[in-house]
């Protein structure tokens, strides 16, 4: 199978991300430390701070959609909860940078960040909520749960709705295209409006 490759790519390129960026942001607030920048006015130290700070705090979240990617790796199951909203997260985090570094950075940089953004989706969509094959059936050569709950098994209530034989039931069939009319022809004429 393709799936659990693709989330070991995942979680690895996550990972050196995370370590990339908080290496570039640690960089850039040094570098704005010795040279005493300033931008519009704000303090240096404040500036340096800052920057260190948002490299900890985005490290870290890679770090963590990391080992999200990780866990699916080695389970071979869905993400679920917090796990499963990181990896969302850093999917749309990459969608949104691709689109600004087009024109900042350049084509290659948007390609980059699209292959990573389609492995996080392709990591989260080859997942069934079972953690196995979506069209496998139980080994009793029973009805799928999708066919049982079509016809009512396991529903509360649903045995004395079922209809006698050979007939449906009205709660269960689907609405017909004429099914409005015939009701409406047959209401008693002061009934209608």
């Amino acid at each position: 199978m393709i799936r659990r490759p693709v989330a070991w790519t995942v979680a690895v390129v996550l990972l050196v991300e995370a370590v990339g960026i908080a290496l570039l942001n640690w960089f850039l607030g040094v570098v704005v430390d010795r040279q005493e920048m300033s931008l519009a006015g704000l303090d240096p130290d404040m500036m340096s701070a800052s920057s260190k700070a948002a490299g900890v705090v985005l490290g870290l979240y890679l770090v963590l959609c990391a080992l999200a990617a990780l866990l699916v790796a080695v389970r071979d199951r869905s993400p679920a909860g917090l796990w499963r909203v990181l990896l969302i997260g850093a999917a749309v985090v990459h969608g949104l940078l691709g689109a600004l570094t087009v024109g900042l950075l350049g084509w290659p940089a948007f390609g980059y960040l699209m292959v990573v953004f389609g492995l996080i989706v392709l990591t989260l969509m080859t997942y069934d909520g079972s953690g196995g094959p979506a069209d496998a059936r139980p080994a009793t050569g029973g009805p799928t749960p999708d066919e049982g709950t079509a016809r009512g098994e396991g529903i509360p209530g649903a045995a004395e709705r079922q209809a006698p034989a050979g007939r449906r039931s009205p709660l269960l069939r689907r609405p017909q295209l004429g099914d409005a009319h015939a009701q409406f022809a047959q209401q008693p004429a002061d009934q209608r409006q």
